[in-house]
């Protein structure tokens, strides 16, 4: 059975007795993880771990395996990981068990429309298949804004949009990010508080980044003295080169449509109040300045140097 974006969600949190093999696939492993691991949770299971090698040579192991009451007592999850092909055999053994006592995760990458194990656990109501894909846009923003939720953390969008960018849409970097975020503000879910710009600035994973923001801010007003003290300071190695020309580009990519509606009409204290909380108040009278300084058509330029660098 194949699991959509609108219900894998209440699949993992609420799971159905009947599913026995869980297939998370596709290129984002990390978001893959994570929905076991809900699952794990909301299961109040442990992680019992088979290996793809045993069930490769042992193929009826793995129903054994599921099919085995717990010495514990407690709930179990066979996890396999990663899930190849070589346990296709084995997961369809268990498909055909009369009974099993745990169900069975496969953690696999990206997976072929041909793959017979994909096949296999699509075609199933005894499974559940579903693909990662690393979420962009205000996809990856509402991930962070979930996942806040479970660390008792309030997230708005231009927050949620900076610390997905800050870890790469990485599911897995970002719930650690959340949780480290969560711990420096006191929330919790019993005590949910509001994560702040101030906050991430402080201990958020794009901190280093500040520095790179600050050089772009001084190429970008004109200060070049400064700014050649600041590259100055940068190791000699150039190992830093790519997140300063990064930092310019991302600089740019704010100022560019601010100007564009400055040169339409608007003025720039209303324009810059539009922006809420996206635009940390250190930095108001700073973009400001830049969007007075620059035409739209200049920024064009510097975006496409940029690039080119």
């Amino acid at each position: 059975m194949k699991a959509s974006k609108a219900n894998i969600g209440r699949s993992v949190d609420q799971p159905s007795e009947t599913i026995r093999f869980y297939l998370f696939h596709g290129q984002d492993e990390s978001q893959s993880r994570a929905l076991a691991a809900r699952l794990l949770e909301a299961l109040g299971a442990t992680k019992f771990g088979v290996s793809s090698g045993t069930v490769k040579s042992d193929p009826a192991s793995l129903a054994d395996e599921a099919s085995a009451m717990s010495l514990f007592g407690g709930r179990r999850v066979i996890w396999i990981e990663p899930a190849t092909k070589d346990i296709e055999e084995g997961v369809a053994g268990l498909l055909e068990a009369p009974a099993v006592e745990s169900p069975v995760v496969g953690i696999a990458g990206a997976l072929t429309k041909a793959s017979p194990l994909l096949k296999l656990a699509e075609a199933s109501p005894l499974c559940l298949a579903y693909a990662s894909y690393a979420p962009e846009g205000q996809d990856a923003e509402r991930m962070v804004i979930e996942l806040g939720r479970r660390f008792g953390l309030k997230v708005s969008p231009p927050v949620a949009a900076r610390v997905a960018d800050a870890a790469n849409n990485d599911q897995a970097v970002v719930s650690q990010e959340l949780q480290k975020l969560a711990l420096y503000v006191g929330a919790s879910p019993q005590s949910p508080k509001e994560l702040e710009q101030e906050a991430v600035d402080e201990v958020g994973a794009d901190n280093n980044e500040g520095d790179f923001l600050k050089l772009a801010d001084l190429a970008l007003g004109g200060e070049v003295n400064e700014l050649a003290d600041g590259l100055a300071r940068l190791p000699a190695g150039g190992s830093e080169a790519i997140p300063v020309v990064r930092s310019l580009q991302r600089r740019v990519l704010m100022l560019a449509p601010l100007r564009a509606r400055v040169e339409r009409g608007e003025r720039v204290d209303a324009v810059l109040t539009s922006m809420g909380r996206s635009l940390f108040w250190k930095d108001k009278a700073r973009v400001q300045r830049m969007i007075s300084k620059w035409s739209a058509g200049d920024l064009a330029t510097v975006a496409e140097r940029a690039g080119k660098l």
